[in-house]
């Protein structure tokens, strides 16, 4: 049941490249968040970043899990339950660290946000450059049928191709 499907060397690059930006992303945000605003900002930065790495590698799972799948009768379906179900998913995550972060003392408001929004426009840069190099066809994930020049009927004599071109030779 299981083909490989054209997106997911796609999507595991993209995850492999998301996961080197976040660790980039997170180390520099804990000294700028550190410099900012202390130890608390440090933190901060982490939980930003930390959690905006949690929501993309979680879209990227999905469609990687989705795609299982492939060659199914229910492929579409199921793909777009999965891929669904990660995003009521990334909302309950969501929803629940709002309610924990919200009343912590470490937290760092401004701190927190800019990491989050950074995190995010690198992991879209990451995507863009990730798709622009990667070679895929147009054309994927079909098989063309297959002939064999010998098994292919005969072509048409030139007068058989088109009825309106037999001259009229009775009338």
């Amino acid at each position: 049941m299981t083909t490989d499907v054209s997106s997911n060397p796609i999507m595991r690059t993209t995850l492999v490249w998301s996961a080197l930006v976040a660790v980039v992303l997170a180390v520099g945000a804990a000294v700028i968040g550190g410099l900012v605003a202390g130890p608390d900002g440090v933190w901060s930065a982490l939980a930003g970043v930390i959690l905006a790495a949690l929501f993309l590698a979680i879209t990227s799972a999905s469609i990687l899990i989705a795609n299982r799948w492939f060659g199914d009768p229910l492929y579409v379906p199921v793909f777009f339950g999965i891929v669904m179900g990660g995003w009521i998913l990334k909302l309950v995550i969501f929803i629940v660290a709002l309610l924990i972060l919200r009343g912590q003392p470490w937290l760092e408001g401004t701190v927190f946000f800019v990491s989050v929004v950074v995190s995010v426009l690198a992991s879209l840069a990451v995507d863009v450059v990730v798709l622009a190099r990667m070679r895929v066809p147009h054309v994927s994930d079909v098989s063309l049928p297959t002939t064999d020049p010998d098994d292919a009927p005969p072509l048409p004599l030139d007068d058989e191709k088109d009825p309106d071109s037999r001259k009229n030779s009775g009338s």
